[in-house]
């Protein structure tokens, strides 16, 4: 995903002007005046996840009757948190997963959370609230996956290298590259403030100078780890994404990485979880899509 990065919705651009831009550009370079040279480790678009046993039992696909695709990590076996961008409408919305031989099925959304502080209707250069929200499941995932644990989430230091995985086109130019799961490394290059905080992530050896490793369209939601198989500590959504400063091309790919930190909101998760689950509780949800009833705040 990109620019707010469901991949129906518009793209941005890293050349953005105006408070945001200059601010951007200020902690990037910073940052960069510091840096010292790190390991060439991420590939452009990310490489496709095999392991059963990895990451791949904590994240899912989010789709929408509507066409569009997020992305979403699994906190509890019945609850996905993602960017609240992607739940907007008032449509059908389903989850997504792959076991372990990597076959997909879905699993119907019954119900979602979105967090107070987003505004919905404005675009990632306004930065507009926090980006967060929750999906309650009609049925548990099972133990064949793994619930990222928002209550251990901690802080980022910059310069820290993390992980992104998601279902996202690998560009904005490979459309048929979406639904198919991927993980990256990236850098922190700080945090951006504006009416909320976000962390900016880039491309471990590019830095978003140059076109790399990053969110794309598709994205949106998906989270953001440090650790390994067994031991993935959830840090941070993805909200949106942008191009390399370095190029002509326009696109919302392959430069900064825009990500609400977790940590910060987590009593906000825990309360609304609960809620979401007496919530579904007291309804006993039917088949067909007239059953969906969203929970705006």
């Amino acid at each position: 995903m990109a620019g707010r990065i469901g991949l129906a919705l518009a793209a941005g651009n890293w050349h953005i002007t105006g408070m945001l831009g200059s601010r951007i550009r200020t902690a990037l370079g910073a940052f960069l005046l510091g840096l010292a040279p790190l390991p060439a480790a991420a590939v452009s678009g990310g490489k496709i996840v095999h392991d059963p046993n990895g990451i791949r039992r904590s994240v899912v696909q989010i789709e929408s009757s509507l066409g569009e695709l997020c992305s979403g990590a699994v906190i509890a076996p019945d609850l996905i948190l993602t960017a609240a961008h992607c739940v907007l409408h008032r449509a059908n919305y389903r989850v997504v997963v792959v076991d372990r031989r990597f076959r997909r099925y879905a699993i119907r959304a019954v119900a979602a959370a979105l967090h107070p502080g987003f505004v919905a209707g404005t675009t990632p250069r306004n930065q507009p609230g926090v980006d967060l929200a929750i999906l309650k499941l009609e049925a548990s995932l099972g133990g064949d996956f793994q619930p990222l644990d928002p209550r251990y989430a901690t802080e980022v230091a910059t310069g820290e290298k993390v992980s992104l995985a998601g279902f996202g086109l690998t560009s904005e130019r490979e459309r048929k590259s979406a639904r198919i799961l991927r993980q990256t490394p990236l850098v922190n290059l700080g945090t951006l403030k504006v009416a909320n905080q976000v962390l900016v992530m880039a491309d471990t050896r590019r830095l978003a100078i140059t076109a790399g490793a990053g969110a794309c369209r598709g994205d949106s939601g998906g989270p953001i780890v440090r650790g390994g198989p067994g031991g993935y500590q959830l840090l941070g959504i993805v909200s949106w994404s942008s191009g390399a400063r370095k190029t002509r091309i326009s696109t919302a790919c392959g430069g900064i990485t825009a990500v609400t930190p977790v940590a910060e909101h987590s009593d906000w998760i825990a309360s609304r979880s609960n809620a979401l689950r007496w919530y579904a509780s007291q309804r006993g949800y039917g088949p067909g899509p007239g059953a969906y009833d969203w929970v705006a705040r």
